[in-house]
């Protein structure tokens, strides 16, 4: 990789990635171990990011373990192979530090699904519930709210929440109608869905279950109805991976993003894992945002130490307050 000026770097960041050449002879694992050295860095990486950034990685996780671990890091980068929402969280937790991230252009539909100003007018109309976002969201709509959670602890959270005390929920309202009926909660939804795993196939999947009459289907709680209601085991991605290595099956039906399956399999060598098809004609249901990110752009952003992920200081300072909130009430209960 050939040094790049500062004015250069920055006319190339307008693309949301540096878009440089790397040296097709150049080993990138090395490469990304060396400049993590020398800039006392940490890799954090979402377990739907493809298997080569997962095995650079410091930490693999979901949202809640990655929250705990850039709370808690005492890097001075935080590289951050996820989608947007989550380095935007980095910074919250760790403002002192730079978080940068390999494709600022790695949004997420959950996220996208909630803009700030239309949230706003919603909660007016609600002026007397608790606010409870889950994390798939932007700093802002953090900022608006009482407390965050992640799939891991959404139904601690509410549960820690008075019953007389009415909640507002989002923005996944699949996610919420699984809290729902999990706590017997009323709460008023956002209604926004994850696009990937708003469009699992419940037909297919039971065709799929007809092929393999022994596996068990688990699922993300993000799934429609129809999903989770013929799941064995229903969790977050790190529950579903727990529950894969402690289950005494040998074949599992994934209902989540494909990523997770390389942990799983790692975890579980002699076990089989299925991912489940999508209602669309592609073969398989992966994060496009997600997936933007590569080994490449990761090594890029590295060694120049951009894309960098800021929130304003007045968001940052209410949005941390509702994580802080989450933090406490997941180490209470032991998460």
């Amino acid at each position: 990789m050939l040094g790049q000026t500062e004015e250069a770097v920055s006319t190339l960041l307008s693309k949301g990635f540096l878009d440089l050449p790397v040296d097709p002879t150049l080993d990138l694992f090395e490469e990304i171990a060396k400049l993590k050295k020398e800039k006392n860095a940490i890799i954090l990486a979402h377990y739907y990011q493809e298997p080569d950034i997962q095995d650079v990685a410091d930490y693999i996780g979901d949202s809640l373990g990655l929250s705990q671990q850039a709370a808690r890091t005492d890097a001075d980068m935080i590289v951050f192979a996820g989608v947007h929402f989550m380095a935007e969280t980095a910074k919250i937790l760790s403002p002192e530090k730079k978080v940068v991230v390999p494709d600022l252009l790695a949004g997420c539909s959950l996220a996208e699904s909630c803009p700030p100003d239309k949230f706003a007018e919603f909660r007016k109309k609600y002026p007397d519930h608790v606010v409870i976002m889950y994390i798939n969201c932007s700093a802002e709509i953090k900022a608006m709210s009482d407390i965050i959670c992640t799939s891991s602890n959404a139904q601690i959270i509410i549960e820690s929440v008075p019953k007389e005390k009415k909640i507002i929920f989002g923005p996944d309202r699949n996610l919420g109608r699984y809290l729902i009926r999990k706590t017997g909660r009323d709460m008023v939804l956002w209604d926004g869905v994850c696009i990937v795993h708003d469009i699992f196939s419940a037909e297919k999947i039971i065709r799929l279950k007809e092929r393999h009459p022994h596996a068990k289907v688990i699922a993300h709680p993000e799934c429609v109805d129809t999903v989770l209601e013929m799941a064995d085991y229903v969790a977050s991605t790190t529950g579903l991976l727990k529950y894969t290595q402690r289950d005494e099956a040998t074949t599992y039906i994934v209902a989540t993003e494909p990523g997770i399956l390389y942990q799983m399999q790692q975890a579980s060598p002699h076990k089989t894992f299925i991912a489940a098809p999508p209602d669309n004609t592609c073969a398989c249901n992966e994060c496009p945002y997600m997936k933007r990110n590569t080994l490449e752009k990761l090594c890029l952003c590295l060694k120049y130490e951009q894309p960098e992920v800021t929130v304003p200081e007045e968001i940052r300072i209410k949005a941390k307050r509702a994580i802080d909130r989450m933090l406490e009430i997941s180490a209470t209960a032991g998460l």
